[in-house]
């Protein structure tokens, strides 16, 4: 009865023309996300903006990700809207070390929202061994706060610079990372800038595939994602894509894992669905490759069903963001923007040294959350670059229940769905 009275209560204040309270009964996220639109989309005269002298760079690290390019867009354009000057760094920390830096204006990102990729051009390569021509660069453009936009490079350059605060005072400054990748594997967040389209991608090349098996008949795909030693592409796209199984890292599997799908596969094809969809990590396992399982597969289904395999490859990484994406580079880089103004006018003249002014903004269970990058090493599994606990394991028995699996989808105290519920902190507004 209340979302009634409320939902009645916003018609009421458009037809008295109260037009305020009717943003306010529509709830926080709404009011922020049209805060966040005005702040973007109109740019008030140069007069009207106070200047505060800060300079502030961002820069895209690691491998394309769609939504990358929202995000530069928004926290150029809430910069400026702030009174920061917004300079823009070219090719990663190799162009922040080359010197390839230069001031971007408001108009220069228009359009950028729907673009893939990214624009401003990004690299794998760490700041490690270019840490004092970075200083140099960042002392020449008097550089006083830091956005990174990028996948597990960015959190580890992140890291790097951190550590040379204590050699290079250049970087004692407010320094933020916003997760834009589509293996999302940065710790400090459930989701990642470019997972989404991915995610789609997949999901509708699974479709294709589907459609194209059934045609065939007693036909079993073998589709190979992206995504590191990060199985959230697999357990998602085929949770999304009905597959009968998705081999992860994070899950170990042996042989017998291999004969039970196969025997699973085989009793299907007596059925009337007459096809199979098995995705697999590109680094689920050292020795079961997507070759040896295509062969497997190929070798045990004789007289049953007949193989293919498919490696969607860089794909994943391109196309034109979808409207989460979108929508998530924009509010999360926004939000970052205002972090760094904060923490400017805070410190005003003083150099930052503290842990909590070098943080991740992530978002963790609906809310945006800033954790300090040191606070996140100790969740982190480096060699495999994926953060010690991932949220969506927790819906492997379901993916095996839709495919008729004998699982069972445990409901603890620790897992189960949490109730919606009103309250005072601040909403991820996605």
């Amino acid at each position: 009865m209340e979302c009634v009275q409320m939902t009645q209560g916003v018609q009421k204040a458009m037809d008295e023309r109260r037009f305020k309270d009717a943003v306010q009964l529509r709830g926080r996220s709404f009011e922020g996300n049209l805060n966040i639109y005005k702040q973007l989309a109109i740019k008030l005269p140069d007069s009207q903006i106070e200047k505060t002298g800060f300079n502030v760079a961002v820069i895209n690290v690691g491998a394309p990700a769609a939504g990358m390019n929202a995000a530069v867009r928004s926290s150029v354009r809430f910069g400026i809207s702030e009174g920061h000057k917004m300079f823009a760094i070219y090719d990663g920390f190799e162009g922040f070390a080359k010197g390839q830096i230069k001031e971007i204006g408001w108009s220069d990102v228009g359009g950028w929202t729907g673009q893939g990729g990214s624009i401003l051009g990004t690299k794998r390569l760490l700041p490690g061994k270019q840490l004092e021509e970075i200083a140099a660069q960042m002392c020449a453009h008097n550089i006083n706060a830091l956005l990174m936009i990028g996948g597990f490079e960015a959190y580890l350059g992140l890291l790097e610079l951190s550590a040379a605060r204590e050699q290079h005072e250049e970087f004692r400054v407010p320094m933020v990372m916003v997760p834009a990748t589509v293996s999302n594997n940065v710790p400090g967040s459930d989701f990642s800038i470019g997972a989404d389209t991915a995610l789609n991608t997949i999901t509708d090349t699974c479709d294709r595939i589907k459609q194209s098996a059934s045609g065939t008949k007693r036909r079993v795909f073998i589709i190979e994602t992206m995504g590191g030693y990060c199985g959230y592409l697999a357990n998602m796209g085929a949770l999304a894509a009905g597959a009968d199984a998705a081999y992860i890292f994070e899950e170990p599997f042996d042989i017998r894992d291999l004969q039970s799908n196969v025997e699973h596969l085989t009793e299907k094809m007596k059925t009337t669905i007459q096809r199979g969809l098995v995705l697999r990590n590109e680094s689920c396992s050292e020795n079961y490759t997507t070759d040896f399982i295509y062969q497997l597969y190929s070798e045990e289904g004789k007289g049953v069903f007949d193989c293919r395999k498919n490696v969607l490859g860089h794909m994943q990484q391109g196309g034109a963001p979808s409207p989460f994406d979108r929508n998530f580079g924009t509010k999360i880089s926004a939000r970052a923007m205002q972090w760094l103004s904060m923490k400017l006018k805070e410190g005003r003249g003083k150099k930052f040294v503290n842990d909590d002014s070098v943080c991740v903004l992530g978002i963790c269970k609906r809310k945006l959350c800033f954790r300090p990058v040191a606070e996140l090493k100790k969740e982190t599994d480096f060699e495999h670059r994926i953060p010690k606990e991932q949220w969506w394991l927790k819906l492997r028995p379901l993916m095996k229940i839709l495919a008729k699996y004998k699982a069972s989808l445990e409901l603890s105290d620790s897992t189960q769905l949490e109730h919606i519920r009103h309250d005072q902190e601040e909403p991820a507004a996605i």
